[in-house]
């Protein structure tokens, strides 16, 4: 039963995980496009209003989930050797850099429905490729374990 509950955890872990995934490389490419929309204009309220509604309806819950399920996931005994797995404490220090990049596209999303976007495309182009980057550096903890 107790290996029930663990694959469940981690199957509801891995799609919430894909699903915040998602909306963290959709919503750079978003204010790329933002970016050459005339302020004000019926483009840039479209984009507005997919920008509110991706952060709002999918990466907020997904990103509540992956935590939740995560968390689950840590507190079953056995996972994680706390006093000698390093790789888990590197993977959680990439989880919190996509936090912190969450935190960050949703404080940009503000500042564009406000009018007040200070960044060009090419800053959000490369912003696109952190949740990349920390994807890779995850699965290679997580599934290799090379420390």
């Amino acid at each position: 039963m107790a290996g029930d509950i663990y694959v469940w955890l981690k199957a509801l872990h891995i799609i919430s995980v894909v699903a915040w995934m998602a909306g963290l490389l959709y919503l750079p490419r978003l204010f790329v496009y933002h970016c050459g929309a005339e302020p004000g204009s019926g483009q840039a309220e479209t984009f507005e209003i997919m920008e509110r509604r991706l952060l709002r309806y999918i990466m907020n819950p997904a990103m509540f989930l992956s935590l939740a399920f995560g968390g689950a996931l840590l507190s079953q005994s056995g996972i994680v050797d706390w006093s000698s797995d390093i790789w888990i404490y590197l993977k959680l220090a990439f989880v919190l850099l996509l936090f912190v990049l969450h935190h960050l596209l949703a404080r940009w999303r503000r500042a564009f429905a406000a009018g007040k976007n200070r960044h060009g495309a090419r800053f959000y182009k490369r912003v696109n490729e952190v949740p990349t980057l920390a994807l890779i550096a995850i699965v290679i903890f997580v599934v290799v374990k090379p420390f």
